[in-house]
């Protein structure tokens, strides 16, 4: 499983990077960015689209023809379009949602940008989300942009990530923890 998840992401960062120096040589990292996003926007909202991305049951001409059809409806042309339509002819689709992480990721990373995934138990008021980005921002020396999500499981609290870091501060947590720990002494 491990060796499977490396491969997925070295394909993907592979991939991600190529895309980022076309798109940078040509001036098109602004495009890109917004055709990837709304591409992801379609798989979010498509399960068909997803199972034609992610199933081997379909074959390369398939998923292409597909997609052209897809991408040319939706008005996603040039790089990125051929970007799509390359993952799909190498067989790669399965991989394209984290290849679009990966080049969002490193197109951040150019930009001395950060993105913290934020869970909580309850949406955050827009006082709490600008505090809390100044507060990251303060920590991290980048400009830090908020991808809020909200989990009714964490009871209170948040669990805050940014790149490796790991911050949890959910009331499941130190519930588990305080329970963990009542077993050791009872």
């Amino acid at each position: 499983m491990t060796d499977n998840v490396s491969l997925v992401s070295g394909v993907a960062l592979r991939y991600a990077s190529a895309l980022l120096d076309l798109a940078e040589d040509e001036g098109l990292t602004a495009d890109v960015e917004r055709d990837l996003t709304a591409f992801e926007g379609m798989l979010a909202e498509s399960g068909d689209l997803v199972r034609l991305v992610k199933s081997p049951a379909f074959s390369a001409e398939e998923q292409l023809a597909a997609l052209t059809a897809l991408l040319d409806k939706s008005g996603i042309s040039g790089l990125a379009a051929n970007f799509v339509k390359l993952a799909a002819r190498n067989r790669r689709l399965f991989v394209l949602p984290d290849m679009i992480k990966a080049f969002r990721a490193q197109l951040a990373e150019k930009r001395g940008e950060a993105t913290a995934e934020v869970v909580s138990a309850k949406a955050l008021s827009d006082e709490h989300v600008a505090a809390l980005k100044e507060a990251l921002s303060a920590s991290t020396g980048k400009s830090v942009n908020i991808a809020a999500k909200v989990d009714p499981a964490l009871i209170g609290g948040l669990v805050v990530k940014v790149g490796s870091r790991m911050i949890d501060t959910s009331l499941r947590t130190k519930l588990n923890s305080l329970k963990f720990a009542m077993k050791e002494v009872g």
